[in-house]
């Protein structure tokens, strides 16, 4: 598996891989209409938008495959200095592979080195207990949980998970580079 940054280039695969997700995994968690109208437009338009110049405080990963995309990571800084991972996403026919856990650790790589000190978190709905799973197994600590008004109108809960500093800086090119294993979930 090839990991790269992402480009303005790779804005229709990333927002596809970023539909065919959501409809994998939130059609029990959001409105079918939803899923299967708007939601197309409005990932294309985010990526477009988002991939026209991404600046230092930012990073898009790319997981790639004999060619072809498997997965993604995207990072942003938060106003309270906090790494956000906004998106983290694997093709639904390669979940469970270890494309997520490679980008995550990559991600945790580029936030020690950008953002030394600071923690990593993210969001995730509260019905996604694969996603969940996967985060807590990663080490994420439960940190928050809150309604989130989605721009299409419907409401649904999201949990925060956070990776404190002193977790993420053990990451060097995308995996845990300490002679200890890495900090468990505690």
């Amino acid at each position: 598996m090839r990991i790269r940054n992402g480009t303005s280039a790779d804005t229709e695969s990333i927002a596809a891989l970023h539909t065919a997700s959501w409809r994998s995994a939130y059609t029990a968690l959001m409105p079918a209409a939803y899923l299967a109208g708007p939601l197309a437009a409005e990932h294309l338009a985010k990526w477009r938008a988002r991939t026209d110049g991404l600046s230092p405080g930012r990073c898009l990963l790319l997981a790639e495959q004999d060619g072809e995309l498997r997965g993604f990571i995207h990072l942003d800084t938060a106003p309270d200095g906090r790494v956000h991972v906004d998106n983290l996403h694997a093709r639904p026919d390669h979940v469970g592979t270890g494309i997520g856990r490679t980008l995550l650790h990559h991600g945790f790589a580029w936030a020690a080195r950008h953002h030394p000190g600071q923690d990593v978190y993210l969001e995730v709905l509260a019905g996604n207990t694969r996603a969940i799973a996967f985060y807590e197994r990663a080490g994420g600590l439960r940190t928050a949980e809150r309604p989130l008004r989605m721009t299409a109108g419907f409401t649904v809960r999201e949990i925060e998970y956070t990776w404190p500093a002193a977790t993420v800086r053990g990451y060097e090119g995308g995996r845990w580079a300490s002679n200890t294993p890495p900090p468990a979930a505690g």
